[in-house]
């Protein structure tokens, strides 16, 4: 972890002027990463236009962004419980997905605030909990999310006919409560 590098780095939403460089960050992040650990990996151009197209993930998600000197470097997507494209299977849970950063500077720790912001933001929202999903064979991806508390939870894998997805879940304590108790919802 670069810790003199994330201090420079502010944490921000997402503004339209942002959105082709999040598109690009994606896609080279995720092409890149899969090349490097799955090779049998292949985006396709669809995928890649479904990644730039940040306008849309931004009506219906919180989309935040690493800024560094001026320059999108990061970013992440949290969906509120209920909305549109929403991957979460608890009632309820925000669905978090496209977390990246830089190729550049992968290894520095940038996803860490990303994260905490989302985390934040989700706390915020008092929703009981985070969904997200991981590529299968994606180790490091998934342990990642592991160390900050995210469990794996098989029952809610998606098999699509392009990729099998894993499941992982965060269990965020109730509003204002501490410990591990939950307020029901819904």
């Amino acid at each position: 972890m670069n810790t003199e590098l994330l201090k420079r780095v502010v944490i921000r939403e997402a503004r339209t002027e942002d959105d082709a460089a999040i598109g690009e960050l994606l896609v080279e992040a995720f092409v890149t990463q899969y090349a490097k650990k799955l090779p049998e990996v292949v985006y396709t151009e669809a995928r890649k236009q479904s990644l730039r197209d940040t306008a849309s993930k931004r009506a219906v998600a919180k989309v935040l962004v690493a800024e560094l000197d001026g320059r999108v470097v990061g970013t992440v997507a949290l969906w509120p419980p209920g909305a549109p494209g929403s991957e979460a299977w608890l009632p309820g849970a925000a669905d978090l997905r496209h977390l990246a950063t830089s190729v550049e500077l992968h290894g520095q720790g940038l996803s860490i605030p990303l994260m905490e912001a989302a985390e934040r933001v989700a706390r915020e929202w008092g929703v009981p909990a985070i969904c997200l999903h991981v590529r299968r064979g994606a180790a490091g991806v998934a342990r990642m999310y592991q160390r900050r508390g995210f469990t794996r939870e098989p029952s809610a894998d998606l098999d699509t006919p392009s990729v099998y997805l894993e499941a992982y879940v965060l269990r965020l304590a109730g509003r204002g409560q501490g410990g591990d108790r939950h307020e029901p919802h819904g």
